[in-house]
């Protein structure tokens, strides 16, 4: 291979360089090639990358085919940077096309995992995402239907059963959280809408009233709430600023005077809010 170019190289005028290319290449979904080479190139802030995932790259004549789209990147003049969690070793040898750097992020850990466990790995594609254990597969649909039952304070059934119910304004956050824990991670999860209908009270609305242990709160900013409220209903009373401040205030009220955990929203992931919903909920396995 060429040898790498500095981390972060600067023309001549003193601008920064343009943006580097990264392939993210798998034999199986793209996932854990992406989140894994995502979270390595999180640790350069300062540049900016064009990302390619392709997934199901099962074959060497696969691996032929997207190595052209490789060579076209070297062909341009850049390097592109080529992350993969392909087992074979023929189709990993496809894909190191003389130019690129080729980050393999599995085979060098598998290998220390093999002389530690004292077997050898399996041959077979694609099994962190595939359906593996089937209970749990059926579990995490079963969340995912629960989800959308109790999306957004739809139905009042089953919450009883829930592992977590996250109430909040409209727009702080609530629906994708609820659907990534569901898929995710299996988890029962309803949401609800803090609405003016539910103020003012002192305890937690009728239907979630009875489950304030089950209960997670968010909150957000009161300009970002309002930018993307805007987005949805633009010049309303809904979007505008005040409202908006109104609301966080009075769910911010609601949730310490119910001893009800929260976070705000604004600067954080679903990946991240997940995180401490588990965390703060005690819902780590």
């Amino acid at each position: 291979m060429a040898p790498s170019p500095p981390a972060n190289p600067v023309a001549a005028s003193g601008a920064p360089s343009l943006p580097r290319t990264a392939f993210f290449i798998s034999d199986s979904t793209g996932i854990t090639a992406e989140t894994l080479g995502s979270a390595l190139l999180a640790n350069f802030p300062g540049m900016l990358f064009v990302r390619h995932t392709i997934p199901f790259v099962d074959s060497v004549n696969g691996a032929i085919a997207v190595s052209l789209d490789i060579q076209r990147v070297i062909d341009s003049g850049a390097q592109p940077v080529v992350f993969t969690t392909v087992k074979s070793a023929d189709i990993r040898s496809a894909l190191d096309v003389p130019g690129s750097v080729l980050v393999d992020l599995l085979s060098g850990h598998l290998t220390e995992l093999e002389v530690a466990l004292g077997t050898s790995r399996s041959e077979q594609l694609g099994q962190f995402h595939g359906v593996g254990d089937i209970d749990r597969y059926f579990a995490r649909m079963r969340a995912v239907e629960y989800a959308i039952e109790h999306d957004d304070g739809q139905s009042g059934r089953a919450l009883d059963i829930a592992d977590v119910i996250i109430i909040a304004p409209s727009r702080c956050g609530k629906t994708p959280t609820t659907m990534y824990l569901a898929l995710q991670y299996g988890l029962l999860v309803a949401n609800y809408p803090l609405t003016d209908d539910d103020f003012p009270t002192d305890g937690l609305p009728g239907s979630v009233n009875r489950h304030a242990a089950k209960c997670f709160g968010l909150t957000t900013n009161p300009l970002r709430l309002s930018q993307v409220r805007h987005e949805r209903r633009p010049n309303s009373v809904y979007s505008s600023l005040a409202q908006c401040t109104l609301e966080l205030r009075r769910a911010e009220d609601l949730y310490r005077r119910n001893r009800v955990p929260f976070l705000n929203s604004s600067t954080k992931s679903v990946e991240e809010m997940s995180a401490v919903i588990m965390q703060s909920m005690r819902l780590r396995s």
